[in-house]
């Protein structure tokens, strides 16, 4: 499953750069720089063979516990898609049924707001390398199931569900635990980058890797890879990463109630938050439209006579561009440019989807998945916004609940799409949806500018006590 580390939050944390310069520093975190600060000092004689302070992306592969997650995220990811291939092939021989088919996809989404609501505490209430080496567990065991010759289609797909609704509080907690490994600063944002350009690329070649698995495998063979790669992913958190307390535990917040009431406390507390809530909605809405071409990628292809080839590369373009354009953002731009740009790309990140108004060719279309997926890359700068706005206490809950909320926005996007297919055409269907998607995401933009903890609409400063869960 999609793994990233452990850590909950009393740990206390070194700063990013040392304030005295250092000739060998230790290849611990507490060494490595900010990666958009300045060079780091050296001592007047400090040997000039001494090899340079690793940056950006570097800085964050130079973190020991950081390689273990991006390993065990790696193989995870691969398994899960795959098994997803594997299981929808499956569950089609066994039934015959396209409608069942697609919906062992849907099954993938749906169940997330369930677990990510209803289970989003399990993230701050107990040790964060118990949680991800859990909920592996548990995922490896589900799927083992489906290897069961016996086992019927309703089951299958009830196994499903049970692993969607695992994969937010999974996801959450490791998204919470990066802040320990890697502080919440620079280095945290980078490494979320590097999840993410993970989970595109794991897309693209999951599926091409699932494709050939089922031409010399069974579906429960090719199943049964998952297997193995949830396990490898437990073992790599389990002895790559540390064992640190539980974050609602070090904070002294913890063991006041139920599960279930910390997880929909929880939810309560980070969706009344103004600001919170408004840098949710901007990872959120414009998710939910961007999903439209991908989702009629098939019947678009068919509509403009492009071959069957088409098709993959129409579900290709966006992550190309989403991918490409995070490496740049990634890599080029300084912590404070990458701030700089958050609100204005996400503002117009969803236009070159008008270009479908003309109803364009291959080449004009692909060329516009591409931008609109390169608009994406706005939110390595609101990572950044969101774990500064968000209380340590209620990391993991607000992570969870970020993550079971862009799943299923997206599955939302996408169904909401083909409805609206059923009634007009295709290609006005996706400019609408690059239309309705800009206007949602500009009142989002003065949203998030009017709540700004550092200053009010006229340019004043706000009072601390007034800006939220800040205060908390």
């Amino acid at each position: 499953m999609p793994t990233d580390s452990p850590a909950p939050a009393d740990t206390p944390r070194t700063p990013p750069a040392p304030a005295e310069p250092s000739p060998a520093p230790p290849p611990e975190r507490a060494a490595l720089p900010d990666p958009g600060s300045g060079p780091t000092l050296r001592g007047p004689d400090a040997p000039k063979s001494e090899p340079a302070t690793p940056r950006g992306y570097r800085a964050v592969f130079a973190v020991a516990e950081f390689r273990a997650v991006f390993a065990a995220h790696l193989l995870s990811l691969l398994g899960v898609v795959v098994s997803e291939l594997a299981l929808t092939v499956l569950v089609y021989d066994l039934t015959g049924s396209p409608l069942l088919s697609a919906l062992t996809f849907a099954l993938g989404l749906l169940p997330y707001i369930v677990g990510g609501t209803l289970f989003a505490g399990v993230a701050d209430r107990y040790p964060a390398r118990r949680v991800l080496v859990v909920c592996d567990l548990l995922c490896a065991a589900c799927v083992a199931v489906m290897l069961v010759p016996a086992t019927p289609v309703a089951g299958l797909l009830a196994l499903r569900c049970l692993v969607a609704a695992i994969a937010p509080v999974f996801t959450g907690t490791r998204m919470a635990a990066l802040t320990d490994i890697l502080g919440e600063g620079d280095l945290y944002v980078l490494g979320r980058s590097l999840l993410r350009i993970v989970s595109q690329s794991a897309m693209l070649i999951g599926f091409g890797t699932g494709g050939v698995l089922l031409t010399v495998l069974s579906p429960r063979g090719a199943i049964t890879v998952t297997v193995v790669t949830f396990l490898c992913s437990a073992v790599l958190l389990r002895f790559g990463t540390q064992d640190r307390p539980a974050r609602a535990t070090a904070t002294g917040d913890g063991g006041g109630g139920t599960l279930l009431k910390e997880s929909l406390s929880g939810a309560r507390l980070v969706l009344g938050d103004r600001r919170i809530r408004a840098l949710m909605l901007l990872f959120w809405l414009p998710a939910m439209f961007v999903v439209a071409p991908e989702a009629l990628a098939a019947p678009y292809a068919d509509a403009i006579g492009a071959p069957p080839a088409a098709l993959g590369l129409l579900l290709c373009a966006m992550a190309v561009g989403h991918i490409g354009a995070e490496l740049f953002v990634g890599s080029a731009l300084s912590p404070r440019n990458r701030s700089r740009i958050v609100l204005p790309v996400a503002a117009v990140g969803l236009l070159p989807l008008l270009v479908y108004a003309v109803r364009p060719g291959l080449s004009l279309a692909l060329a516009a998945l591409a931008l609109a997926g390169a608009g994406a890359a706005y939110v390595i700068g609101l990572d950044q916004w969101f774990v500064d706005a968000v209380p340590q206490e209620l990391r993991g809950r607000a992570m969870t609940l970020l993550t079971a909320g862009l799943m299923t926005v997206q599955g939302l996007g996408m169904a909401l799409a083909g409805l609206a297919a059923e009634f007009f055409p295709v290609h006005q269907v996706v400019a609408g949806s690059g239309i309705i998607g800009t206007v949602c995401a500009l009142l989002l933009v003065a949203e998030v500018r009017r709540t700004d903890p550092g200053r009010t609409p006229d340019g004043c400063p706000i009072p601390k006590s007034e800006t939220g869960l800040t205060g908390m």
